[in-house]
This record gives structure tokens, sequence and C-alpha cells, in this order.
């Protein structure tokens, strides 16, 4: 009885040039997966009226919106002074200021906003925002885009923020009830 030949163990060249390319290979794809820009996260803390006047032709609401934002991105960001526009019932109500200024990397920072709100607007919606007093929750919507600049390294990237956010306050104590806030990033590479 005749056995069949064994296969013969191939020997694998390994280098250390090939383990330290690889592993660079690895860090390389880990460092661009962390660095992919991410979107930030904006939350409405409390709004506060600061002051009411009534004037002859208007009636105008000053408050200060308190607003947490969140930076997730591995940049510092600096961004532009832009106002936010508020909504009632489809009817644009009034403005926020957001002031230029900047942001560190993976941080939080609390803004305070001055905005102010159009009474004579608000009155064109007498018997909406009169039910939603009663049932105590008035519902706003707000948008904005804030443009800014976001420095890796040597190169600054133009960034614009579009957010969106629809909030439920309560009308008599200016309480926010419930939140749903909606931020996309947008990221031009060229300069």
């Amino acid at each position: 009885m005749e056995l069949a030949p064994q296969p013969t163990a191939k020997k694998v060249n390994w280098s250390w040039t090939s383990a330290l390319i690889g592993a660079a290979s690895a860090t390389a794809a880990a460092a661009l997966i962390s660095a992919k820009p991410k979107d930030p996260t904006f939350h409405l803390i409390s709004i506060k009226l600061t002051s009411f006047k009534i004037n002859l032709s208007n009636i105008n609401a000053d408050l200060t919106l308190t607003v947490h934002v969140t930076n997730p991105n591995i940049t510092p960001i600096h961004y532009s002074s832009t106002a936010m526009s508020i909504f009632y019932n489809g009817s644009f109500l009034g403005e926020a200021h957001v002031k230029a200024g900047s942001q560190p990397p993976r941080s939080c920072r609390v803004l305070e906003l001055p905005a102010r709100l159009d009474g004579v607007e608000l009155a064109h919606h007498a018997g909406k925002f009169f039910a939603d007093v009663a049932k105590r929750e008035m519902a706003l919507d707000a948008k904005v885009e804030i443009s800014g600049t976001a420095k890796m390294l040597w190169w600054e990237h133009r960034f614009k923020v579009h957010v969106e956010c629809h909030v439920t306050v309560d009308p008599v104590f200016l309480d926010v009830i419930d939140q749903e806030n909606e931020s996309q990033l947008e990221l031009f590479l060229a300069s």
C-alpha cells in the first residue's frame, strides 16, 4: 500500500515593517472615523420674561432663552452672530439673537439669548392663544442657521448648522414642557 504524499507547510515571511504598516493603517482609520463631523445638539432649558412693553402702536415681550449647546466634535469652532426666527401657529412672532462666539472641542456651553416677541402678531391669533392658555400648552417653532469655521491642524473649514426646534411651553409660567430639536451640520471642505 502506497501512502499519498503529505502537503508541505508553506513558510510565511513575517516582518516588523509589515506589522507597523498594518498598525499605522488601523490607527489612521480609527482617527478618521472619530474625526467625522457630528451634528451639535441644542436644548432649551428655560424661558424668562424680562420686560413687557405696551405702546400705542405695538406690544412687545422681551425674553431670555437659556439654551444648552454641545459641540461633540474634536475641533474647536468659531461662529458668527445670527438671529433665530420664532413662529407661533405658522406666523413669524419674533426672534432671538445669537452673539458671535466660539466653543472648545467636545464641550458643553449654556447660552442666554435675548429675544423679542411681537404682541400685535400674537393678537392676530387671540382665539388660539387663549385656548392654549386655558389648556396651559403653547406650541412654538424656531429655526436658525449658524455659520462659522472649524480649525483642524492648519486648515480652517467653513460650516453651517441648520437647527429646527418644536417647543411646547406653559404660556402662564413659561415652563418648557416638551421639545424636539433637530440639527444638521454641513461642512465645506473647499475654501
